[in-house]
């Protein structure tokens, strides 16, 4: 069994710290995947500035593959965050270069990479919408990460990528538990294989259109905790990686019993994560320069 994480990467720019960190969905998955025992490989696009050769060396150094990734001339994208009451705040974002940002595209050799996966993992930030009906029909199975923004829960854009994934990823912590069930019953109609909801500290919910399966929060003392940085991530790759031991396939739907372990395995994966920097640690010091001086991580072509 492995894992192959298809898209984002981002510096996560701690300003209360004054440290950089490595992270993106698609990278922390497999970071994740691989630190729960399975063999995990990246799949993205690097730029070619300081903070890129930063970033991939930190995922290599976890064990992650990223041999075939594509790099391309440009600035890394950095998420501006600070830590209040143990929770990470999004202060900002700066998207990076524009070659850096253009998807991926799957030629052969590179779908049939990724098809030599068990499962791949990407999001609503990667840009591979256009990629996914290719690479569900050659085989893997594909989980998606739609965050928890209202674009990407219209009925146009679930009815593009449900009917390719399956496993469909909400963060639903803004949510009830009616109008939760509501959107993973709509994601299952329009295609998904399955739907994942995490609701903070309220748990969550897995449906696949026959079981319904919740589970609650392993609550993390605040005064003890680092951050809440890729606990989302942290509790899919848990609850993949438990189906994916229970035999999880396109063929054999997880049994209530295992989709009731894989929320448990989830929630253990998501309090750990708790009490980690960031996504994975392995920050280093965040430049300093001054409004209109040039970042010492990147080259000065830029």
């Amino acid at each position: 069994m492995n894992v192959l994480g298809f898209g984002d990467n981002t510096i996560d720019r701690f300003v209360d710290r004054g440290t950089d960190y490595p992270g993106g969905n698609c990278v922390n998955v497999a970071v994740y995947a691989r630190r729960l025992g399975l063999d995990a490989a990246y799949l993205g696009v690097f730029g070619d500035d300081g903070l890129a050769a930063f970033l991939r060396a930190a995922v290599a150094a976890q064990g992650v593959a990223v041999d075939r990734c594509v790099v391309r001339r440009g600035a890394t994208s950095v998420s501006t965050l600070h830590v209040q009451d143990g929770d990470r705040v999004f202060l900002g974002y700066d998207p990076g270069g524009d070659a850096v940002r253009e998807p991926l595209v799957l030629d052969p050799g590179l779908l049939a990479y990724a098809a030599s996966f068990t499962l791949v993992h990407s999001s609503v930030y990667s840009g591979t919408e256009a990629e996914l009906p290719r690479l569900a029909t050659a085989g893997p199975l594909v989980s998606f990460d739609f965050s928890d923004e209202e674009e990407y829960r219209t009925p146009a854009y679930l009815d593009r990528v449900c009917p390719h994934v399956d496993l469909a990823l909400f963060s639903c912590s803004h949510l009830d538990e009616a109008a939760t069930g509501a959107l993973l019953a709509e994601a299952i109609r329009r295609g998904a294989g399955m739907a994942l909801a995490t609701r903070g500290l309220d748990g969550a919910i897995a449906h696949d259109g026959r079981v319904t399966a919740a589970a609650p929060t392993r609550a993390a003392d605040p005064g003890a905790m680092s951050d809440t940085m890729g606990c989302g991530d942290a509790f899919l790759a848990g609850f993949v990686v438990s189906l994916l031991h229970d035999g999880w396939s396109r063929r054999v739907p997880p049994v209530p019993a295992a989709l009731r372990r894989a929320l448990d395995q989830g929630a253990q994966a998501a309090y750990r994560q708790c009490f980690v920097e960031s996504a994975f640690g392995n920050g280093r010091p965040a430049p300093t320069a001054r409004a209109g001086e040039r970042d010492p991580s990147r080259p000065a072509s830029h």
